[in-house]
């Protein structure tokens, strides 16, 4: 089985789909899949017009010319005229529902112009049952949907843990408007042992959080530090005493099935597909409420030592529920039912 892969996402410091793109080619190809993988280098993959000019240009360029028998599109990008049976991976639906703040040609080409591609996919994949209903609402109330959650990177399993004395919160990825991180900093005042820290890339909703942050006194408590290297992100997951997830809208929620994959006592938002990841397994708050979100951190903090045999008993189960091997053979089968088609 030959498959070309789009990983143009995975190229230079992947973030959420990047990461996606290159653990799942890895997982695929230990499943004895022949993995093209399709990527410019040096082209900026978070640039608008060169990502545009990947996706409807260089992308289907490159899938022809392969030697593949089916096109994975897994950057929840596709291009709108296709040489092969096309898989499109839809992560989320948030230029629909939660990107109203965005540039208005973005809003178009990732929310309505792929909206409309997705619908001439071969097979539409969705990261959770969550983005697979804001599929059927949005977009197409009849759509075959296949939903493959994405795997966990086995080493998160195999983190020691070995939190701080000084207890501080891990906050994961972009720092962005939906991810919600102002319900934090509005919670810090109630928690006076409690730092967070934030690794992730930056947005201008930054400057609001260290606005805010300022205003509320808490500033020397809450530390945005951008983009981190492997090891230290690691290293932040052994000695953080809690993972918080406040983010209002997630198409899977990678920050909540790596903290439970590593032993991480988290506590998430009641929203979107946060609830389906969490399960019993982590505590949820409603995202808008700051008292609330005090109260939970206080009440984990207290009882760390609690928090953690909670976060201990779970873990292997979410090692094996995020495992990749589960989601390649799940891609596995999608991609032969798709050439089979042909």
């Amino acid at each position: 089985m030959i498959v070309a892969l789009d990983t143009q996402l995975a190229v230079g410091t992947a973030t959420g789909v990047g990461v996606y793109e290159r653990d799942l080619a890895a997982a695929l190809r230990a499943a004895g899949v022949d993995v093209r993988d399709l990527r410019a280098p040096g082209l900026d993959p978070w640039r608008f017009d060169r990502r545009v000019w990947w996706d409807q240009v260089l992308l289907p360029l490159q899938a022809a010319r392969s030697g593949a028998m089916v096109l994975h599109a897994a950057s929840g990008t596709m291009p709108f005229v296709r040489t092969l049976p096309t898989v499109v991976t839809v992560h989320d639906l948030a230029w629909l529902r939660v990107q109203g703040h965005t540039r208005a040609y973005a809003r178009t080409y990732f929310g309505a112009l792929q909206s409309r591609a997705y619908r001439t996919a071969a097979a539409v994949v969705c990261d959770s049952q969550f983005s697979a209903g804001e599929y059927r609402a949005l977009i197409d109330r009849d759509a075959r949907i296949e939903v493959v959650h994405p795997g966990v990177d086995l080493r998160f399993g195999g983190i020691v843990r070995r939190p701080d004395e000084a207890p501080f919160a891990l906050v994961t990825g972009t720092v962005e408007a939906r991810k919600n991180l102002l319900a934090l900093v509005d919670a810090l005042p109630a928690v006076p042992a409690l730092r967070v820290i934030s690794a992730g890339p930056f947005t201008p909703y930054a400057d609001a959080v260290r606005a805010r942050a300022a205003e509320l006194g808490v500033a020397d408590r809450i530390e945005l530090r951008g983009f981190v290297t492997q090891a230290e992100l690691d290293d932040l997951y052994a000695r953080a005493a809690c993972a918080l997830v406040p983010s209002r809208y997630e198409g899977f929620g990678y920050a909540l099935a790596e903290a439970l994959c590593a032993g991480l006592p988290a506590i998430a938002s009641r929203s979107s597909s946060l609830i389906e990841v969490a399960g019993d397994d982590a505590p949820l708050v409603d995202p808008g409420d700051a008292p609330a979100w005090a109260a939970a951190i206080a009440a984990l903090i207290a009882g760390r030592e609690a928090a953690q045999r909670r976060a201990d008993a779970v873990r292997a189960a979410a090692v094996a529920r995020f495992a990749w091997s589960t989601a390649a053979a799940a891609m596995t089968a999608i991609y032969r039912r798709v050439a089979g088609a042909q």
